[in-house]
């Protein structure tokens, strides 16, 4: 399978700041570049990993406009992340968006009785049931319980819901933003990724697109983890952002395999 994707990002500081950008594939043998300019001149970012591999580039600039291009070609199947025993303990926990503690009750009503990859199943097709996609309709600072009660969000949304209701069961679970060939409308995408039979594996309630195309950015407890832009200093304002990513095929999906994200 050969992948692809891009990103277009312009942004305006209103004074000197620094960005930390979140776009890059988490596989370092992928083929991808990335050009931050401003003023016609090019600026040589920083480049941090962190736990799972996650490539942040780090890039301080100027008051006034700046561009972000960042393109990547990917051939065959992604490396595994590493799956040290901490991450076991890390993803049962409650977090910022993900609110485990709250929503214990529902889960264990809802999804009586179901382990691994039927549980899995289950969450998936129950939030995916109960939800309405609708862009625009959530506010980032929604978790999933405000998610539950508004019963409608984006893709982040249904993955903090998926997460806390794994949480809850005492499933390891955590978020991860991808690039998402097939997806409509096209943008960054984020999912879950949950620990069972010994593994983790992928479950996107939305089914927008087919789970095996999908290409790991950065994985963490929810979207405070995973922002593909956040500032350290300075205030910027989002002019323009145009994601793509296509494959050059788009196998079927069942909610009921377990595939694995690498």
């Amino acid at each position: 399978m050969q992948r692809a994707a891009t990103v277009h990002l312009d942004v305006t500081a209103s004074s000197p700041a620094t960005l930390i950008l979140s776009m890059a594939v988490a596989d370092v043998t992928a083929s991808d570049r990335i050009m931050i300019t401003q003023g016609g001149i090019s600026l040589l970012p920083q480049v941090v990993l962190d736990q799972h591999g996650a490539r942040l580039h780090v890039v301080d600039i100027g008051a006034g406009p700046a561009r972000v291009l960042y393109s990547v070609t990917k051939f065959g199947v992604m490396p595994a992340v590493d799956q040290p025993s901490i991450d076991e303990i890390r993803y049962l926990r409650p977090s910022r968006y993900c609110e485990s503690d709250t929503l214990g009750a529902v889960a264990r009503v809802e999804f009586q009785g179901l382990v691994g990859r039927d549980l899995l199943a289950g969450v998936s097709s129950w939030v995916g049931q109960s939800l309405a996609y609708v862009p625009g309709s959530s506010q980032p600072t929604d978790g999933a319980v405000a998610t539950l009660l508004s019963r409608r969000g984006v893709c982040r949304d249904y993955a903090h819901l998926v997460i806390a209701f794994l949480r809850a069961l005492d499933v390891p679970a955590r978020l991860v933003s991808v690039f998402a060939p097939g997806l409509d409308p096209m943008d960054f995408h984020a999912v879950a990724e949950a620990y069972v039979e010994g593994d983790w594996y992928v479950v996107d309630a939305t089914t927008l697109a087919p789970r095996s195309t999908f290409m790991r950015i950065a994985t963490g407890r929810d979207a405070s983890d995973t922002a593909f832009l956040s500032t350290r200093r300075g205030v910027v304002t989002l002019d323009h952002l145009e994601v793509s990513a296509v494959s050059d095929m788009l196998p079927d999906d069942d909610l009921f395999e377990l595939v694995r994200l690498g």
